[in-house]
């Protein structure tokens, strides 16, 4: 077998190219040097107003623009046990104020995926399924946020194996209490399947995230969740548990979040994941006036 290193990455350069302005590839290879030890040029704030912002980026359904670049480095698929998927998800999440009432907001998963002897002797690398939200929000941060709306399954995969082929509409709620330095709350969506390739099996899958974190005055945020998702056609359940550390910083006046995670999966179907992965998330946010 290939060794997935040097498999992966070229994949991962190419795709960081593919979706990251030049500016924000530097800011990229700033954050690792800052990982590293380095030293970037970054302007002071108050630690304040980066615990708050750092906590903002912990509500789904706040006002703020958030430009997610999520890398999760999966192992132990396939048959045999031994294969590979790297999958980079760019996810915006974009507020837009319909009126003094309410918000709209939209949350857009973008796969792009690699995958090496998931099925044996071979490897796929392209874009996966797209996922869209949108949750329409009460301009109201008491006693609870919450957020209701539809969600959609666009059968974008390049490659039949990446993706479903299969068009789906559901549900999504999100809803979250903040306290303090704490925030807790849970997303849910179902998606079920109503057009597409009529040889594909069709799509009917629950989607349950509880999660809490803890922000730290000096910007730090730790926290603990899972996406654990249920397919009531094969009757089995995905169930990665992420334990995860990010901390915000800024290059001039651009606030930035670095973080990762250990990535544990409790259970999955047959072929799926084993043991634990590792998520790195690079987060630019851009704070509504």
């Amino acid at each position: 077998m290939a060794n997935p290193k040097r498999a992966i990455g070229p994949f991962i350069s190419a795709a960081i190219m593919l979706l990251c302005p030049a500016t924000t590839v530097a800011q990229v290879a700033s954050a690792a040097v800052a990982t590293l030890g380095g030293s970037p040029q970054q302007a002071p704030a108050p630690q304040s107003d980066s615990a708050d912002l750092a906590q903002k980026l912990t509500n789904p359904v706040a006002s703020l623009i958030s430009v997610p670049f999520q890398s999760n480095f999966d192992f132990g698929l396939g048959p045999d046990g031994d294969g590979f998927r790297y999958t980079l998800n760019f996810q915006p999440v974009i507020p837009v104020s319909l009126n003094s009432k309410w918000n709209l907001i939209s949350r857009t998963i973008v796969p792009i995926i690699h995958q090496s002897d998931v099925i044996p002797d071979t490897s796929q690398t392209g874009l996966g399924d797209i996922v869209q939200s949108f949750f329409f929000s009460p301009n109201k941060a008491e006693p609870l946020v919450w957020g209701a709306g539809p969600v959609l399954l666009i059968p974008t995969a390049t490659d039949g194996l990446l993706g479903t082929e299969k068009f789906g509409i559901g549900p999504t709620v999100v809803a979250l209490k903040l306290s303090g330095q704490w925030t807790y709350g849970g997303l849910f969506n179902h998606i079920w399947s109503v057009a597409g390739d009529e040889d594909r099996a069709d799509v009917s899958s629950t989607l349950v995230q509880p999660f809490v974190s803890y922000t730290t005055k000096t910007a730090w945020t730790l926290t603990l969740n899972t996406e654990s998702t249920y397919d009531w056609k094969g009757e089995q359940w995905s169930v990665p548990i992420h334990v995860s550390a990010a901390k915000l910083v800024r290059f001039g006046k651009q606030p930035v979040s670095i973080g990762g995670s250990l990535r544990c999966w409790a259970t999955t179907p047959s072929g799926g994941p084993q043991g634990c992965g590792l998520r790195f998330i690079f987060t630019p946010l851009f704070p509504k006036g």
